[in-house]
């Protein structure tokens, strides 16, 4: 008999049929009461065995995080909190599980322990919805660009460019690491290298991106990115994924646009798809406020959170501009920020950030016009010589989530910026091409897909948003 998940049995208006569910057992409960989980929904469905005709050896078996499958009759439960069960007929073992020693027993873990157990960690509830919540806005990302006409593109994970020009970038190699070939300079000599250079994971997929849209108009890529920065904090990840769109004949305006459209219809499709778990998480979150100071405490509830980014225009506001408001602030002014802000050119904290959007404004914000110098060298330079054509939008809780800008198309332009920061023309050649054979005006922007995920699930970690976080001297599973 083909099971049936236990996210539709719980959906059925059919009841008295026999069905088959299949799953893990969260509780097992006065030898009669099992709660079934599949991973369907963060909801289990309560199975009640007929203790008195099932064999004991059997109920022994019946442990939290055995695999089960049961046969029986979907009906309308006599207990509270669920509306059906499954009175069962036939139950079968399908995976022991130790009950002594299996982690995630059904208590409270704190995140510490479970990240050291990722591998399991998704068993429970907690993760359970995070995971499903991820995956929902993955499908949802690809749903928006696909709808509006975007070619999906994949950059290389393999690269020889820096596009960010930080240099925090994982070598790749084949050398032997214990017998490095040299030249007769006496440095490594990459020429015997597997792909005859020096080459890197790619921190972005940007650069290779803007070539395409150079041919297909708008395309976007979503894939791996990684960044060798030394950085054991709740908000760096080694390994994460970036959501990058590119769009030919886009100003900074369209791109404004473009973004603001993007990330409120991704979060309303998790609204309107995640309802359980989002339900859940909202409810864990509050618990958590409890324990801290009041002064520490989120304003707003998770789902109030995700609405406000929905029912609100984001303010779009100059970089100087923000920096007059920081420096009048009364943060600023009785030194309550961690980083004071004393003229223009500051590179925003995340706190500085968050005090705009939660505080001055009370609604998302978007920042542009940013000093050159703070910035990626392919930013378009403004007409005052000293700000670029960037693109920040800030979030409450969490800064910034997305950063963009209109791309510097002027091929003498590009030229001067790259030789002033010490780019290396012939590297990056096929990217100057783009400026040599037809160039136009284009845009684009970078969303940190966990970033994302975090501010939708409301974790205060980001290593809890990604399955197997990959972080300074951690490459567990």
């Amino acid at each position: 008999m083909k099971h049936t998940k236990v996210k539709d049995l719980l959906n059925s208006s059919i009841t008295l049929q026999e069905v088959n569910a299949k799953g893990w057992v969260r509780t097992f409960r006065n030898n009669q009461f099992i709660a079934l989980n599949d991973g369907s929904t963060i909801n289990n469905i309560q199975c009640v065995v007929d203790f008195e005709n099932t064999p004991e050896e059997t109920l022994k078996r019946i442990t939290t995080g055995a695999a089960i499958s049961v046969t029986g009759t979907l009906a309308e439960s006599k207990g509270a909190g669920q509306q059906y069960e499954i009175q069962v007929a036939k139950l079968q073992i399908l995976g022991d599980s130790d009950p002594e020693k299996f982690p995630m027993q059904p208590k409270k873990h704190s995140l510490e322990f479970l990240r050291e157990n990722a591998h399991l960690r998704v068993r429970t509830n907690s993760f359970g919805a995070i995971m499903r919540i991820r995956s929902v806005l993955s499908f949802a990302v690809h749903s928006y660009f696909q709808q509006k006409g975007f070619v999906y593109v994949n950059t290389p994970i393999i690269t020889g460019a820096d596009a960010e020009g930080a240099g925090e970038m994982f070598q790749v190699t084949s050398l032997p690491l214990d017998n490095l070939p040299k030249t007769e300079e006496g440095n490594i000599d990459y020429k015997k290298d597997f792909f005859g250079k020096h080459t890197n994971l790619t921190v972005s997929g940007q650069l290779e991106g803007e070539t395409f849209a150079m041919a297909l108009g708008q395309i976007y890529t979503f894939g791996p990115t990684f960044r060798a920065e030394n950085s054991n904090t709740s908000r760096h990840l080694a390994e994460f994924w970036m959501i990058e769109p590119e769009v030919a004949f886009n100003d900074l305006d369209a791109n404004m646009d473009l973004a603001e459209d993007f990330i409120q219809y991704v979060i309303k499709y998790a609204l309107d798809n995640c309802a359980d778990d989002l339900k859940f998480l909202e409810a864990r979150l509050l618990e958590e406020e409890k324990s801290k100071p009041q002064a520490e405490r989120s304003e707003m509830t998770l789902l109030e959170k995700l609405n406000f980014v929905l029912e609100n225009n984001f303010k779009r506001v100059s970089y100087t501009e923000a920096i007059d408001i920081l420096r009048d602030s009364t943060p600023n002014k009785k030194k309550k920020f961690s980083y004071i802000i004393n003229e223009w050119g500051a590179d925003l904290q995340s706190e500085h950030e968050r005090y705009l959007v939660e505080k001055h404004f009370k609604c998302p914000v978007i920042l542009f016009d940013y000093p050159a110098n703070i910035k990626a060298f392919y930013m378009r330079l403004n007409e005052d010589g000293k700000t670029v054509r960037a693109m920040d939008i800030l979030f409450p809780g969490i800064g910034e989530i997305v950063g963009g800008s209109q791309r510097e198309e002027r091929y003498d332009v590009l030229i001067e910026k790259m030789k002033d920061l010490g780019i290396d023309e012939k590297e990056l050649y096929w990217y100057l091409d783009t400026r040599r054979f037809g160039s136009a005006v284009h845009s684009g922007f970078g969303l940190g897909f966990e970033r994302l995920v975090l501010f939708v699930t409301g974790m205060s970690n980001i290593r809890d948003v990604i399955p197997f976080p990959r972080t300074p001297m951690n490459a567990e599973f």
